[in-house]
């Protein structure tokens, strides 16, 4: 009998993670990653609570249950690297690096260590033979985010949910009385709880005034509290009253300005090349051919669109079919050949 080290959040997908391989005849133990338990001003992080709830789940289920404490590496490799990110005027994904920093590399490491065969996670994924592919609930697939996982990790890895769909989660959730079966899906940053990106920053970056530029006629149309806070294409919290609605153009992180403008079709706005490095091939046997042509993903839930890959003169290019929309420097862009993932990159 296999032995399998689920990661259990307190949320419903891992809790029927563990439930199903329970019933799959596996030697389950649920484990809890105590990656942040930190309080931030008018910010109560939710650890606790989903700690109680993941215990109540194994207890349910019969298995054994431990806790892992990451805390000081998911600081250390994820939150300082996001907040690094930012300051330098890029948009990093948070979620991106805890999988590949937490989930897939420090929790498997020491599972396998304690005696694990294999982990599990509650991932809208399929994985098979190493490989990466997309989970039958397109809405809720979460490839985009795994991306940067090794062949190596995948094969020691179980995504039981990847056949089904969220509402189908929550029913057999249900229907085997688990306490998590209506809980909330957490919508802030990864493993941080409730939390939005602006309102975690402002716990770690001073405000700072600065001037915002209509990027057409060079005026100062008002102040903004710093540039960190604002992201390409932003129209909310610009407080310029008026006439048609601004959005951000770009930023000068130097001077601390933000550009403006009212036109949507600003070439700033759209590519239809995308420069990108640190590339990650999840197999690395099969390498990107060039001149092929892929499927791209620039963003979670965004479409899968047509793509040419290109190497060429040191840089690595994708060709888009058509220009995307708000491509910002330090998000990730993900390639798929049909159905399976094969790997990425971070917008230049």
């Amino acid at each position: 009998m296999k032995k399998v080290y689920v990661g259990m959040s307190g949320g419903v997908d891992s809790s029927l993670t563990a439930a199903l391989l329970v019933e799959a005849g596996y030697d389950v133990t649920g484990v809890y990653m105590k990656n942040w338990s930190k309080n931030l001003p008018g910010m109560n992080c939710p650890w606790a609570r989903d700690l109680a709830d993941a215990k109540r789940v194994a207890v349910k289920l019969g298995i054994d249950f431990k806790v892992f404490d990451f805390e000081k590496e998911y600081k250390d490799r994820v939150v300082d690297y996001m907040i690094n990110e930012y300051k330098a005027g890029r948009t990093p994904n948070p979620d991106i690096m805890c999988n590949q920093e937490v989930k897939f590399n420090l929790f498997l490491e020491t599972a396998l260590k304690d005696g694990a065969d294999l982990i599990a996670t509650g991932h809208y994924a399929k994985t098979k033979n190493g490989k990466l592919y997309l989970a039958e609930d397109t809405l809720k697939d979460q490839t985009y985010f795994l991306y940067r996982v090794t062949k190596e990790a995948l094969d020691k890895t179980l995504f039981p949910l990847g056949e089904f769909t969220k509402d189908v989660v929550r029913e057999m959730a249900k229907e085997r009385g688990l306490i998590t079966a209506s809980k909330k899906d957490s919508q802030g940053i990864c493993f941080v709880g409730e939390v939005g990106i602006r309102e975690f920053l402002g716990n770690y970056v001073e405000p700072s005034l600065g001037d915002i530029v209509d990027k057409k006629t060079g005026k100062v149309l008002g102040k903004h509290d710093g540039a960190i806070f604002y992201t390409l294409g932003q129209r909310h919290g610009l407080d310029i009253g008026g006439g048609l609605p601004y959005y951000v153009s770009s930023k000068d992180m130097k001077k601390n300005i933000i550009y403006v403008t009212t036109n949507l079709n600003d070439d700033v706005f759209w590519k239809k090349e995308i420069e990108f490095n640190h590339l990650h091939q999840i197999d690395k046997e099969s390498p990107f051919i060039n001149n092929k042509e892929y499927y791209v993903r620039v963003r979670h839930r965004a479409p899968l669109v047509k793509a040419t890959f290109k190497q060429e003169d040191g840089k690595k290019l994708l060709i888009m079919d058509s220009p995307e929309r708000a491509v910002m420097a330090g998000q990730s862009v993900v390639i798929y050949d049909d159905k399976e993932c094969l790997g990425g990159g971070i917008v230049v």
